[in-house]
């Protein structure tokens, strides 16, 4: 059964996502939730906390829960980041290293990254699996000569994502969202017949004008959602 906490956030979640409650609207006070609800305050405490860390919720003291304003920079920056988005929905996250090794770049992958052909990168694919089901398939390479330390970096103990966050602080960043159609291996490491829809998701950062990592995403269709919320600055006259 799926916890109270969970289906309070979902709630509250969904009515923001889709617009039923704009920026500055007042989320109804915790212990109206509680009683809505049928549960502890600590439960609705609980729900509230993972929207205010989602981005979605600010709480103002002595005033109460609000919705958010839009914060674009940050929805595109945490887009990719499997284990929190995990972790705040009440999920178990866990993810496996499934290859790594370091090789020289083709000239047409280096193209594709900035990079010079024969460059040293740290090639590496992980799965990434949430509640015991297959979530997603992490392909990645690491630049080697602006992330030297990523050479010896077995990824024990944290993602590859979350790793370089905390080693190399980035300048720029390119996403590229798509739908894709699962191929043999992909199909074979997500436990999806192939051709079955996917979402995925292209990540390249730059530290300065040197390339860090360049990532590919794919989960299966019905297992992951992009979403955020978007204000214009100023409406069309």
């Amino acid at each position: 059964m799926e916890p109270i906490y969970l289906r309070i956030l979902k709630d509250i979640e969904a009515k923001i996502l889709a617009g039923d409650w704009r920026p500055g609207h007042r989320i109804p006070r915790e212990h109206d939730l509680v009683d809505d609800y049928g549960c502890s305050r600590m439960t609705v405490s609980k729900a509230m906390t993972a929207l205010v860390d989602r981005g979605l919720v600010v709480r103002k003291r002595k005033a109460g829960s609000f919705v958010a304003s839009p914060q674009i920079d940050r929805t595109v920056v945490d887009i990719q980041d499997i284990g929190t988005e995990a972790t705040l929905a009440g999920f178990e996250h866990r993810y496996e290293i499934l290859t790594r090794k370091i090789e020289t770049l083709g000239s047409l992958e280096a193209a594709q990254v900035n990079s010079s052909s024969g460059a040293e990168v740290l090639r590496i694919q992980c799965l990434h699996i949430v509640d015991g089901k297959p979530t997603a398939v992490e392909r990645r390479i690491i630049l080697l000569d602006t992330v030297p330390l990523a050479r010896d970096e077995s990824f024990a103990t944290a993602p590859p994502a979350k790793w370089l966050l905390s080693q190399v602080p980035w300048s720029k960043a390119k996403h590229v969202i798509r739908a894709v159609s699962a191929d043999a291996a992909t199909a074979r490491i997500l436990e999806i017949d192939r051709g079955e829809p996917c979402l995925n998701l292209i990540r390249q950062t730059w530290q300065s004008d040197r390339m860090v990592t360049y990532v590919e995403i794919t989960h299966p269709g019905d297992r992951f959602q992009f979403a955020g919320i978007f204000h214009p600055a100023e409406k069309p006259a």
